[in-house]
């Protein structure tokens, strides 16, 4: 897990995840102030969804989904209870679950 959630943090993620694909691939970004200036390894490609267009963006389904389930009339005791409970929560969700959820008729997943 990254400490934090930044540019330094963002290249080393670009950099490990390249090095575990055997083909291209397109990355689906919004405009976070720490996706600009990165350097893409070469199998990594970015697409840049328009400034203020959380709708095009398929991981907000899955936040939203995540918030209903998980977040929602909760109230928890530290952030590591938080923390645990949205993991536990991930990890039992089947891919196939995830697909349905950040399906956008513009991303065949």
């Amino acid at each position: 897990m990254l400490p934090d959630v930044d540019k330094v943090c963002m290249q080393v993620f670009l950099n490990e995840f390249a090095k575990t694909l055997n083909e291209e691939i397109f990355l689906i970004m919004d405009n976070a102030g720490w996706h600009s200036g990165l350097i893409f390894p070469n199998k990594i490609h970015a697409v840049y969804l328009p400034p203020y267009s959380p709708e095009l963006n398929p991981i907000e389904r899955l936040w939203r989904y995540i918030k209903d389930h998980v977040l929602k009339n909760k109230v928890y005791d530290t952030l590591e209870n938080l923390e645990e409970s949205v993991c536990k929560f991930l990890r039992q969700l089947p891919g196939e679950m995830i697909r349905t959820i950040c399906n956008c008729d513009y991303v065949k997943l």
